[in-house]
């Protein structure tokens, strides 16, 4: 092995569009598969405990320094490093930057690129654009739980916050409910109702119906499948909320940001709670002042911590979606059960589904092949 030549793979936007990193089908069976190695332990991800979700660099409220940053909603700097065994075998690291600002520069507001790596040598074997891959990931993520805890022929669906990770979310569902017909939308802005809306005609031509939501409540009402996924609001107290009493009896709610939920609902014996990855929420807010939804993070998941850790509620109220899909335990107990489904996002659902696309990027001879070295000079 000394002295061996080395290259790797690198894949523009264009190149993972064209290995299918759109397929929504096949992205949605690697997150299902991604769950059960994570219910067997067979991962790992940053820090000791193996569960982080990333590593930040935040930034000031104030600094004397020159052209330092200053600390916004959104505007972050991260490094999500993970391994994920099985059929997948890879280390990888998803790595962005996030400033709400970019839009006026014509750019996303996030900007992200994923490292794959030989998970026995380290050896780089594709460095990829990731934004679409990111989406995706998270969208079929939440399409796991559509799959496998909603109620049968679901009809309609909810939509608090209308951007583009709930494009690929509203995508996930319809992958696995085709009866979804009916789409009420909670939005801030008219243009982003608009763009939704007219992305959602061309995409999703099954869809009849779309209900424009002045409320939360008005959105949830009615509806099977309720998906949270907004910004942070500048001030926490403006996060989006969800109460019982707005939902139908056998509603699935899923957060993918920010959500903030009351100690009452959480700890209803008729609502059920089912989470990606406990242990990383845990982790997170372990040794941060209570509650860790306002002082860590908006997510739902935070949410179950501060309810677990408050004794509000016992750790083993809360379900793993990796016990459901490994066969360990249930997921919908009855029709009229409420779920609330907590989706944080990990970077093992990265190297799931990087890794499938850089097999297919191999089988179809797309990228570019860039040389590491033909000799190791040290």
């Amino acid at each position: 092995m000394s002295g061996q030549k080395l290259d790797f793979r690198y894949l523009n936007e264009q190149d993972m569009i064209k290995a299918g990193v759109s397929d929504m089908s096949g992205c949605i069976k690697a997150m299902e598969d991604m769950f059960v190695l994570l219910h067997k332990g067979d991962y790992r991800m940053g820090g000791e405990d193996a569960n982080e979700h990333g590593i930040r660099v935040s930034f000031p409220k104030t600094s004397s320094v020159e052209g330092m940053p200053l600390h916004k909603p959104d505007y972050r700097f991260m490094a999500m490093p993970a391994y994920l065994g099985g059929r997948f075998h890879s280390f990888g690291i998803k790595s962005y930057g996030s400033n709400p600002d970019n839009p006026q520069k014509g750019l996303p507001r996030s900007i992200l690129m994923m490292s794959l790596m030989d998970a026995e040598t380290g050896a780089p074997l594709a460095y990829m654009s990731a934004n679409i891959l990111s989406a995706m990931r998270t969208g079929a993520t939440a399409g796991v739980g559509a799959r496998h805890l909603c109620v049968q022929n679901p009809k309609t669906v909810a939509i608090i916050g209308p951007g583009t990770m709930s494009r690929y979310s509203l995508n996930a569902f319809v992958e696995a409910q085709p009866t979804i017909d009916i789409v009420k939308i909670k939005g801030r802005g008219k243009n982003s109702l608009k763009n939704f809306i007219e992305y959602c005609k061309t995409e999703f031509p099954n869809i009849k119906e779309y209900v424009i939501c002045d409320s939360f409540e008005e959105a949830c009402e009615g509806a099977d499948i309720v998906f949270y996924g907004t910004t942070n609001a500048s001030k926490y107290e403006d996060n989006p909320t969800v109460k019982k009493e707005w939902l139908k009896p056998g509603a699935l709610v899923i957060a993918a940001s920010a959500l903030l939920v009351d100690t009452e609902f959480l700890s209803d014996k008729k609502v059920k709670l089912i989470s990606d990855n406990y242990k990383m929420y845990d982790g997170w807010g372990s040794g941060q002042p209570l509650p860790t939804q306002k002082n860590v993070s908006t997510l739902l998941g935070m949410g179950f911590y501060d309810a677990v850790t408050e004794g509000r509620i016992m750790r083993e109220s809360i379900t793993e979606m990796g016990e459901i899909l490994a066969g360990k335990k249930t997921g919908r107990d009855s029709d009229d059960q409420i779920l609330l489904y907590a989706v944080g996002g990990m970077p093992i659902e990265d190297v799931a589904w990087g890794y499938d696309v850089y097999m297919n990027a191999i089988e179809k001879g797309i990228g570019t092949k860039l040389n590491l070295w033909e000799k190791p000079a040290l």
